[in-house]
């Protein structure tokens, strides 16, 4: 069982990653040679819960998914 200091250091070490991803995606949007919506989604998907931006973006897109499922039951039963 890894100590708290070690969950501490992956967090951190997540959090720099994700946000290093994020910056990178941003460039890439402007550069041809980086794929940037690819890093986007990669810091996105790093960052996920351990921060409030991520956890709101969680949040949100959880709302479109289950809005979304819904409507597809409505269709399917018309």
């Amino acid at each position: 069982m890894l100590s708290k200091n070690w969950h501490k250091f992956f967090r951190l070490l997540r959090i720099s990653a994700g946000v290093l991803l994020l910056i990178l995606g941003v460039i890439g949007l402007f550069l041809p040679i980086l794929q940037g919506i690819l890093f986007l989604v990669l810091g996105a998907a790093l960052l996920g819960k351990d921060t409030a931006p991520g956890r709101w973006i969680d949040e949100k897109v959880k709302w479109v998914a289950r809005k979304a499922k819904s409507r597809i039951k409505k269709e399917e039963e018309v």
